[in-house]
């Protein structure tokens, strides 16, 4: 309607003249699901409350560290390490210092350290709750926090860094539970990770030494039947899972002044913490009991040696995480995020060549399983980009969902500007334009496959072509739109032909 104008002079109307866009959201935005240090920050709850950060040094003030790795070289944790003399009388290590992984049961803080260390920005952390109050025995606690993250809009991937601890069975309901999700909003996935029985002392010294691979067997199966089992046949194409396990380059969280030192022999005849120079203010003549250093110190580099060269072992999935984004900023999210080298990886848990990674990828069940594998010369390589749904035609690649995930969302939210405009031609005219003109950049960044841009996609609404004279009386304005994306060049194949001439 035009406005009325009843005093005369001149008057000013701005007009925009650049039509809406749809502004592509956020992607790779992993939710860390596991057990803190802290459960309250400032006073305020931290359990079951998702929060953004944006780095490693974010998360220590909020949520605080790792738990103190209790080095020890007994049978008795609280002992800590012990020492002895030998025949020389020079203080020794009283035996080899126990693997601290055996006794890892909380991942997050690593975890964190290998998303970001590999090309991650912000995520969000869940808390379940403090180290202390944390039960096992069931997945109750990472249910709710699954739970909380579902009325978050930003998370795009769901993780589990504690979720090995966990039973087996707890352990592959937890990721369905995730899985399902997932597919009731469309607008996340799920990295998993092969379940270990770490708790079983024959399968964790196998594991240790390299030996478990996807054909190991369990005793109801081998790993690969027993995830395929697990994880079920609902909501795949929502998910990727990857194998093996990582060596990482991380040191184990310790505080010097909580690892005890004991020894039977005098001077050293009480407990003594490892720190290599007396408390501030002391020194060795009035607290000669305070700690190893100064005539002890060749002991202290013995031990600090020995504690050093423990390296952290976790699952993939965190350090894939950080990929995602790395390659989502680096090229976009339509490019496969595969044939790309992890950092913070020293080797890899055990070694998978073409041979062993058939079965993996490709697969009779269809639940595509990705390896990372070591290439002499180029490093360690994820070289799989399928979701667990490998054998469906639409979305066996995990760059696929990931896509079309983010299309959604984003057209989702643009349109939302045209909510009870009038149902005409008008609107459906600039519903359709506003999607043409996303489309068109997203070619031209090289995310569709075509020549031309008809080739490329379709956006249809209007009656007779979507709708309905019903359905413009019941409100509704259907919009239909499709797609061709580019898809990674998973096999390449080299024809090499021998031609002879005659002389």
């Amino acid at each position: 309607m035009a406005k009325k104008y009843r005093t005369p002079g001149i008057y000013i109307n701005e007009k925009s003249l650049s039509p809406p866009k749809v502004i592509p959201v956020e992607t790779s935005i992993p939710a860390f699901i596991g057990y803190t240090e802290n459960d309250t920050w400032n006073g305020n709850l931290l359990v079951n409350k998702p929060r953004r950060i944006t780095s490693l040094l974010e998360y220590i003030q909020i949520f605080g560290s790792a738990p103190q790795t209790q080095f020890t070289n007994g049978n008795n944790p609280s002992d800590g390490i012990l020492i002895n003399r030998d025949t020389s009388g020079n203080f020794i290590l009283d035996g080899p210092i126990n693997d601290p992984f055996d006794s890892l049961q909380f991942r997050m803080y690593y975890c964190l350290q290998m998303y970001f260390n590999n090309g991650g920005r912000s995520c969000y952390i869940v808390s379940c709750g403090k180290y202390e109050n944390a039960v096992f025995s069931n997945a109750k606690a990472m249910e709710k926090a699954l739970e909380a993250v579902r009325v978050e809009d930003d998370p795009t991937i769901i993780l589990f860094p504690d979720a090995p601890s966990l039973s087996e069975t707890d352990f592959y309901n937890l990721y369905t539970r995730a899985l399902k999700q997932s597919a009731d909003l469309m607008d996340r996935i799920v990295i998993a990770d092969v379940y270990l029985n770490l708790s079983n002392q024959l399968q964790k010294t196998d594991f240790k030494a390299g030996r478990i691979d996807m054909n190991y067997a369990t005793g109801k199966g081998t790993l690969a039947e027993n995830f395929r089992t697990g994880i079920g046949n609902n909501n795949l194409s929502f998910g990727a899972v990857y194998f093996p396990w990582l060596q990482t380059s991380l040191p184990w969280h310790a505080d010097e002044n909580l690892i005890p030192v004991s020894c039977n022999h005098k001077p050293l005849n009480t407990v003594k913490v490892l720190r290599k120079y007396p408390a501030p203010g002391q020194n060795e003549i009035e607290n000669p009991q305070e700690s190893l250093y100064h005539s002890y110190y060749p002991l202290y580099q013995i031990i600090k040696s020995e504690m050093d060269s423990f390296k952290v072992i976790l699952p993939p999935s965190s350090a894939m995480a950080g990929i995602y984004a790395m390659v989502d900023n680096s090229r976009g999210v339509w490019k496969a995020p595969a044939n790309v080298s992890l950092n913070s990886v020293v080797d890899l848990m055990v070694k998978i060549d073409q041979q062993g990674q058939r079965e993996m990828t490709v697969s009779r069940s269809g639940k595509s399983i990705n390896a990372i594998r070591l290439f002499p010369g180029l490093g360690n390589l994820v070289w799989g980009a399928r979701t667990m749904a490998g054998n469906d035609p639409e979305w066996k690649y995990i760059n696929i969902r990931l896509y079309f995930n983010m299309v959604r969302e984003s057209v989702k939210k643009a349109l939302g500007i045209y909510a009870f405009e009038p149902n005409d031609a008008n609107t459906w005219t600039k519903a359709r334009a506003l999607i043409e003109n996303f489309f068109i950049t997203q070619w031209h960044a090289g995310a569709l496959a075509g020549a031309v841009p008809r080739e490329v996609f379709f956006v249809r609404v209007g009656l007779g072509q979507t709708m309905t004279a019903t359905d413009i009386n019941e409100g509704r304005m259907i919009v239909e739109m499709g797609m061709s994306l580019v898809r990674p060049a998973e096999f390449t194949i080299l024809k090499i032909t021998q031609e002879i001439k005659n002389t």
